[in-house]
């Protein structure tokens, strides 16, 4: 997959992982497109070493989308337990 691919996929994985998980996140559509990116390659990355299959296969394949929003999810809950606790910590 091209670089165009991987920002598409991130932008829309980290919008839809969003949209599951409401809540405070951070930032706007650039962090929304990391998210995304850096969920699809954790997302294949688990997917390989738990499944021991390739799920970035391609743009058009379920198993991308699904690697990539199951990753941005993920991040998105890390990054809740990280940060959620630190803010909660100021206000106490």
């Amino acid at each position: 997959m091209g670089i165009i691919a991987w920002i598409i996929i991130g932008l829309l994985a980290g919008a839809i992982a969003k949209a599951l998980m409401p809540g405070k996140d951070p930032g706007g559509v650039i962090v929304t497109m990391l998210i995304g990116i850096a969920g699809g390659l954790l997302g294949g990355w688990l997917g390989k070493v738990v499944f021991g299959v390739d799920s970035i296969d391609g743009f058009f394949e379920l198993s991308t989308w699904i690697a990539a929003i199951a990753g941005s999810l993920i991040l998105l809950l890390l990054y809740r337990l990280l940060v959620g606790n630190r803010h909660s910590r100021r206000h106490a």
